[in-house]
């Protein structure tokens, strides 16, 4: 699916901008037991965001997420991360940490609890794959916050449990959940979503603005 954007929403006598790529953000397994099938489900997962011109977002961090990086940057993807450092030599050292297939890492400086919002807000749509107590708390934040979640199931960890989780949560928001076993069409659910709820609103808020931003007064 290729995503179409209305590119005449620009301020009056202004060249049209080049509208940001969908960020989807990948959140999982940063250790663990984790197979093979899972691994390379996920990497399946990462060459298809790259694949269809998205940017990916990631904690930065090993596991299930790395697997997404390295696929992605295969195929073409932008990729960024969001890391708990405040500095390169600490996501290195102290946390043990992936570089390899990043454009951008982000040092907030928040350690690994405090950066789920930056991480969760930086993205347009979230999927999770596989997940433990860390990722169950951004699934949190994702989900209080409206964000579009997709699941890839047959991942293990919360991913295999999402009906479960929602049905105790009880709670409705305006997140939208998409689950799917295979990468390819969950992206294709998740690409439908955001072009429907979430981009119009995006637009609309781009007319008649100039694209480059307005100084201040």
């Amino acid at each position: 699916m290729t995503l179409t954007y209305d590119r005449d929403i620009v301020a009056p006598g202004r060249a049209r901008p080049s509208f940001p790529r969908m960020a989807v953000g990948v959140m999982g397994s940063a250790g663990g037991t984790l197979t093979e099938d899972v691994r390379e489900r996920v990497r399946r997962l990462g060459a298809a965001i790259g694949r269809r011109g998205h940017t990916l977002i990631t904690g930065a961090c090993p596991g299930l997420p790395q697997e997404a990086v390295l696929t992605a940057k295969e195929h073409g993807g932008c990729v960024v991360g969001i890391s708990p450092a405040h500095s390169v030599e600490e996501h290195v050292v102290k946390y043990r940490s992936p570089i390899r297939g990043y454009d951008v890492i982000i040092y907030t400086g928040n350690g690994l609890m405090g950066r789920e919002i930056e991480n969760i807000r930086s993205c347009d749509v979230v999927i999770f794959a596989g997940g433990r107590s860390g990722t169950l708390g951004e699934f949190a934040i994702a989900y209080e916050e409206g964000k579009i979640i997709g699941v890839l199931q047959s991942t293990g960890g919360i991913a295999d449990h999402m009906d479960e989780i929602l049905a105790i949560v009880n709670k409705k928001t305006d997140a939208v959940v998409c689950s799917n076993a295979d990468p390819d069409s969950l992206m294709t659910q998740l690409e439908l979503a955001y072009e429907t709820r979430v981009l119009p609103a995006r637009l609309l808020a781009l007319r008649g603005r100039c694209p480059d931003g307005e100084l201040d007064p």
